[in-house]
């Protein structure tokens, strides 16, 4: 529930509720980019969600945590894919309605993940997993992808 629900409610419902879906006709070229970023941050979070349960055997969930560090997919290229998917996702809708105000949500949707992540989800990862880790977080970036997948 956790795994639909936050991404759904920060990435889907929140821009209605500023947008009303309501579109200022921007141009079709802005609108076609626009709904490919969607459809890729809707297939990485897709993907972002079936490793949490098939690798990690958890969720993304705080209360329900995965057994196992999840390192592996796209997780091998950057840390935070399901965030970045999901900026993806209100990004995708900022060009396809022609929106200003999703970008500036965007930018405060990212920072306050940024926080987040650096004050509470890497000091708790590492903690649970240890040097797994903290070389895994050596290796691979937060938010900008590497260029060759990371194996450990």
């Amino acid at each position: 529930m956790f795994t639909v629900g936050a991404p759904g409610v920060m990435g889907v419902l929140v821009p209605y509720l500023l947008t009303g879906w309501d579109g200022s006709d921007p141009p079709l070229a802005l609108q076609v980019a626009g709904a490919a970023v969607l459809a890729a941050g809707a297939g990485v979070l897709a993907h972002t969600v079936m490793r949490f349960a098939i690798e990690g055997l958890g969720t993304p969930f705080p209360a329900a945590p995965t057994e196992n560090l999840v390192v592996g997919g796209l997780y091998r290229y950057v840390r935070n894919p399901m965030y970045l998917a999901v900026i993806a996702i209100i990004l995708g809708q900022a060009a396809i309605l022609g929106r200003v105000t999703l970008v500036a949500y965007a930018a405060v949707f990212w920072a306050t993940v940024a926080g987040f992540v650096s004050f509470y989800e890497e000091p708790t990862l590492s903690e649970r997993y240890g040097e797994q880790y903290d070389a895994y977080r050596r290796a691979v970036r937060r938010w900008l992808p590497r260029a060759t997948p990371w194996s450990a």
